[in-house]
């Protein structure tokens, strides 16, 4: 920069001040200096290192000529000066060569010397420029031409380009990509003058980036999304998208407003309209997050039918992953039914797909759902292990619900394996992100009771016992309904000997909960604390009666280590 600026001659390999020390002025930044040796360059040759950095740090041949429309000597000779200044390397074989800026910093300080008009006719230019030169092959290329769009504010084209770019990300699971492009997409698209295609096209991408949304669990995104365009997609009469939009809201009502009957409303709704349409997508949808709603209000026949009907459609399309997901979800929904040893199988089956599938997400799940199988067993460092692979993977795509559902059974299986410390740190863990996420309150109170739990066995006394007694009353959700019942129980029954009537009065609640909601494995549960209430009374008989009860449940699920367990407790009653 100092000989450019002749302050400094080299004679001889010696260097010399060719100035008065008193005429020098010392650029005082580096964009300083180095925007002085851009100034220092012919004109014509300072226009092409700006159109460049307006391409990206780097740029191919016939990229430059097509932007500069430039005579091919012409454009050799201004970029043979730009190598000589050390501005740009040229990197390949001419004339399939690519230019690259030397320094990253040397391209933004370039780029922001020009102005914004300028700026905005080069974006659009090398975005048409691109769309000439790649033709067919030009997929690879939509988030560029997105954003060479977007800043030279051709919003229509930028749409376009984001839609694009968005489907693209959706088909290899990069969900968050996706999601980016989406809002991008909607953003120019409300830019535009009102009119009929307009709005068609503002309830398409809104309706998608809804549906991105809710599989990545941000319900309140999600609702924010289709909020604005319900009325828009009724009053056009647009099946499609409203069968999608129903699907949102009726899944946010349930996650997070715990309002059963306006979601079962909603989604059964939705799902009507994908089947009036024929539209398989929708109707895939709809199916799936009924069945997971319908599960949690415990009516697990018909949560099995829709689910079953939207494995048939994913199969159907020949999506792994998606077969994987419902797979998973079968797992789950037949280990909460009390068909543990199928549910094995299934949890096992999701976990194969997931893995041939490679999408990251599918495998979180399937691992998660799998390691529940194992735990109902009554298996926890097999729980353990899976629950750990899962978490491992949502280290790279957090999917916030399904890894606080990861810690919630691993403070459950850590608590079994007496380890109280580890089960405190993953309670507090779900319910963290339960409450970041404003999701399904009955279920981050449920996994305060767990800690409770955990926080008594390692022998607390100064238990809120008012507060708890509050989540209980609270509950919302069927699917909880025995499980806070019976924790609260336990909790009272560790605490000490002054609160068995009480203690009493939960389980009995517990039992009668599990036993109309067809919770089976946790209805045995219900009957082993029953047993344990009874013997802190001195009443063996009753004691060994309800064991008995529980035993028999435990080997109807197929719940081995569980029966093992009882069984060892029933002879030390007798």
């Amino acid at each position: 920069s100092l000989r450019d600026m002749e302050i400094i001659q080299r004679t001889n390999d010696t260097c010399h001040l060719a100035k008065d020390l008193d005429r020098v002025a010392i650029p005082s930044t580096i964009q300083d200096v180095i925007m002085a040796r851009v100034d220092s360059l012919p004109a014509p040759a300072k226009e092409l290192l700006q159109a460049g950095s307006a391409i990206e740090r780097e740029f191919s041949y016939e990229l430059i000529k097509a932007v500069t429309e430039l005579p091919e000597q012409e454009l050799l000779s201004h970029l043979s000066v730009l190598k000589d200044a050390e501005l740009l390397y040229e990197r390949g074989i001419f004339p399939h060569s690519t230019f690259v800026f030397k320094h990253a910093l040397t391209r933004e300080v370039v780029y922001d010397s020009i102005l914004a008009k300028r700026q905005k006719l080069l974006h659009e230019k090398i975005g048409r420029a691109i769309e000439d030169l790649y033709g067919d092959n030009v997929g690879d290329h939509y988030g560029v031409l997105l954003e060479h769009f977007l800043t030279s504010e051709v919003h229509e084209k930028a749409a376009k380009y984001a839609r694009l770019a968005s489907k693209k990300a959706e088909k290899t699971a990069s969900l968050n990509d996706a999601i980016l492009f989406a809002e991008k997409g909607i953003a120019c698209l409300e830019r535009l003058p009102p009119s009929d295609e307009v709005e068609k096209k503002i309830i398409d991408a809104r309706t998608v980036l809804g549906l991105y949304l809710l599989q990545m669990g941000n319900l309140h995104k999600a609702k924010e999304a289709v909020d604005p365009i319900l009325e828009a997609a009724a009053r056009r009469g647009y099946t499609r998208r409203l069968s999608q939009i129903y699907t949102v809201t009726g899944t946010f009502n349930y996650w997070v407003k715990e309002d059963f009957s306006t979601a079962l409303e909603h989604l059964n709704h939705g799902l009507r309209l994908g089947i009036q349409l024929g539209d398989m997508v929708s109707v895939a949808l709809a199916s799936y997050y009924l069945a997971v709603a319908l599960a949690m209000d415990c009516r697990f026949h018909e949560a099995s039918a829709h689910l079953e009907q939207s494995l048939k459609i994913n199969m159907a399309a020949n999506n792994l992953w998606g077969v994987a997901n419902m797979k998973s979800n079968q797992s789950l929904l037949q280990s909460w039914h009390g068909l543990i040893e199928l549910s094995h199988r299934t949890g096992k089956e999701a976990v194969n797909l997931a893995e041939q599938s490679a999408d990251i997400y599918s495998k979180i799940v399937a691992h998660a759902c799998h390691g529940l199988s194992y735990y109902y067993q009554g298996h926890p460092e097999e729980a353990i292990h899976c629950f750990l692979e899962g978490l491992a993977l949502g280290e790279m795509n957090t999917h916030s619900t399904v890894i606080a559902m990861i810690h919630f059974a691993l403070a459950e299986s850590y608590l079994e394996m007496g380890d109280y410390e580890a089960a405190q740190t993953h309670a507090r863990r779900s319910f963290d992100l339960l409450d970041r996420m404003g999701l399904l309150p009955s279920w981050a109170n449920l996994a305060r009771i767990a800690l409770e739990k955990t926080r008594v066995l390692s022998g607390e006394k100064n238990v809120e016992l008012e507060r708890f007694r509050h989540y209980v009353q609270n509950n919302r959700v069927k699917l909880y309904q025995g499980d806070i019942q019976r924790y609260l129980a336990e909790i009272l029954l560790i605490v000490d000997d002054q609160h068995l009537e009480e203690a009493q009065h939960w389980i009995e609640e517990a039992i009668e909960a599990d036993r109309r909601n067809q919770v089976m494995f946790h209805l045995g549960r219900d009957y082993a604390v029953y047993a344990e209430l009874f013997g802190r009374k001195g009443d063996k008989e009753k004691a060994k009666e309800q064991l008995g009860r529980a035993i028999d449940i435990y080997k109807e699920c197929g719940a081995d280590g569980w029966v093992t367990r009882a069984e060892e407790e029933l002879a030390k009653l007798s």
